[in-house]
């Protein structure tokens, strides 16, 4: 179930249009992961979506889509922003904390942003909600702030320790790297973490 008090003030900064992290623009991150580890289009679900731009990528790679946004404002601008794009995407409106019980997996899922929020508040619920939505060999991509970089600006901030703690209790990690978040225009945003894991019967 949403959060009421989150999500009225989630919709009040769509409302207000302080939205810093909504480039408009597919993240570059994420385009690069699934092109260069070769990841197959399949079952892809998008953790906090926002207004959907990923989500609409992941569709136009041939990716059947998933997209939870605790936003009912953000959702609807989603809605609004695939109408014409033709792809059939599944929209939920769901605290990220606390979804996934009982559905089907799926073999890929894609974060930018939700985990470094959320690790502050109930990072057990958010781990949990991993966990549900994944299986054996499924893979995720978290794009999370990084603590190396402190500027008054940005994204909350994680260090690489507490990542690997945190991330590697249920997933294998594959990829850890640097990489910069996107601004508007293209522009080169703040610095970030880019982890890739991967589900596996023995964590």
């Amino acid at each position: 179930m949403p959060n009421v008090n989150i999500d009225r003030d989630w919709d009040a900064r769509y409302d207000a249009g302080d939205t810093p992290w909504d480039s408009g623009l597919p993240s570059r991150e994420m385009r690069r992961i699934i092109d260069e580890r070769d990841i197959p289009p399949g079952r892809a679900l998008e953790l906090g979506c926002g207004t959907g731009t990923n989500a609409i990528e992941l569709a136009r790679r041939g990716f059947t889509v998933t997209a939870v946004d605790c936003s009912s404002l953000a959702l609807k601008l989603a809605r609004d922003k695939a109408a014409s794009t033709g792809f059939d995407i599944e929209w939920i409106e769901a605290d990220v904390q606390n979804f996934g019980e009982g559905i089907d997996p799926f073999g890929f899922v894609f974060d930018r942003g939700c985990y470094h929020c959320c690790r502050r508040v109930d990072l057990d619920g958010y781990l949990s909600t991993l966990t549900n939505v994944t299986q054996d060999g499924s893979q995720l991509l978290i794009l999370a702030g990084n603590a190396d970089e402190q500027t008054e600006h940005g994204p909350p901030r994680v260090k690489e320790p507490e990542l690997r703690n945190e991330l590697g209790r249920f997933f294998s990690i594959v990829e850890i790297r640097a990489f910069r978040f996107m601004d508007p225009g293209e522009v080169d945003g703040p610095l970030g973490w880019s982890t890739l894991l991967k589900r596996n019967s023995s964590k």
